[in-house]
């Protein structure tokens, strides 16, 4: 077995100088474009800190916070990335509290984002060998790559404000009709109904998915595109 560069590496995310090594996946500079939708999100959301699920080594909520001015909570089950997320969080100046842990007992059952970020493994399994420098445990996204999305969508369903909004990261069309799928099932609460408002396709990179409470369509609300 080819043993893996632990060798620290900084790469410029958005301004934001951000640590990793081969142990952790490479930070994607279109993934910037998750944070800044964010932050657009934010303006209209009630105050709060954001969530991030699946963080790495931190840089999409690091910059959605840092934009934002909001608090943050990130979460990642490999000690690595999470040791990574602080250790750029203090180089950024952006107050987070970083929980290493699985995504289902990461939160407190009284925890509520208006902001909820989720970066997934989203790549199918078949197919992580044509990323050989990724680790595959943070793109192995089982067999049609949305184990890992419908898990996360439906933990920061649970836990999102009534008036929030979850920023989604996906890899195909297939998989948004999963998350809509999804979101159907477990996005009603009893003060609001939430679904899949609009997708953003960053391509080659991914599809950006934002689901938010559902349109009253007599105020001149439009649904997003089936």
């Amino acid at each position: 077995m080819t043993a893996v560069d632990t060798t620290t590496e900084t790469i410029e995310f958005s301004g934001l100088p951000i640590d990793w090594d081969r142990r952790v996946l490479r930070p994607r500079g279109w993934t910037a474009a998750q944070s800044r939708w964010v932050a657009e999100l934010a303006e209209d959301t009630p105050p709060g800190p954001i969530l991030e699920l699946c963080c790495g080594a931190g840089h999409i909520g690091l910059l959605a916070a840092s934009l934002t001015g909001r608090e943050l909570v990130q979460v990642d089950r490999d000690p690595v990335a999470t040791d990574y997320a602080r250790r750029n969080a203090a180089t950024a100046g952006v107050a987070t509290d970083v929980r290493t842990a699985s995504v289902v007992g990461a939160l407190r059952p009284d925890e509520v984002f208006p902001l909820v970020v989720v970066d997934p493994p989203w790549v199918p399994s078949t197919e992580v060998g044509d990323f050989p420098e990724d680790p595959v445990g943070a793109i192995d996204g089982g067999a049609d790559g949305t184990d890992q999305i419908a898990l996360n969508l439906g933990v920061a369903l649970r836990h999102l404000h009534p008036a929030g909004h979850v920023v989604l990261q996906v890899g195909t069309d297939e998989q948004v009709a999963v998350v809509r799928s999804v979101v159907e099932g477990l996005g009603s609460t009893q003060e609001a109904r939430h679904e899949v408002l609009d997708v953003r396709d960053c391509r080659p990179g991914g599809l950006l998915v934002h689901i938010g409470r559902v349109r009253d369509t007599r105020e001149g609300g439009q649904r997003a595109p089936r």
